[in-house]
């Protein structure tokens, strides 16, 4: 069986990352912010944000402030706490930090959460 996610699910989950990172940084955000902090293009970010609004994952404010749902915070704190516990794992494994940065957003996406879970296990020891 195969945990390996689509690019698409990769994306979301890495713009549910960063609007979580970007609200906990600035409080109310817009898809300008977002552009701006992944170098994405508005009307790509415009487009994705589309889509995590079709998923209940977003909503979008008559103003254009951006937040995150119940299940899309649910989603984005998971992925969150998966990149910091690879990322952190990988450094004291001796890891130089920007590669295990880089190598951590990969892994996050494609670990199953059986693996992650005795992989976070055997790290809080």
């Amino acid at each position: 069986m195969s945990y390996i996610k689509h690019k698409s699910e990769e994306s979301m989950e890495d713009y549910l990352e960063t609007i979580l990172l970007l609200q906990r940084k600035k409080g109310n955000i817009r898809s300008i912010d977002i552009a701006n902090e992944l170098g994405y293009t508005k009307a790509s970010v415009s487009i994705a944000m589309k889509s995590l609004r079709e998923k209940e994952l977003i909503t979008v404010t008559d103003t254009g402030y951006i937040a995150l749902t119940g299940s899309g915070l649910a989603r984005a704190e998971s992925v969150l706490e998966r990149h910091t516990l690879l990322k952190d794992w990988l450094i004291k494994l001796g890891v130089n930090p920007d590669v295990a940065e880089e190598e951590a957003c990969r892994i996050e996406h494609d670990i199953s959460e059986e693996t992650f879970e005795l992989l976070k296990k055997a790290y809080l020891k």
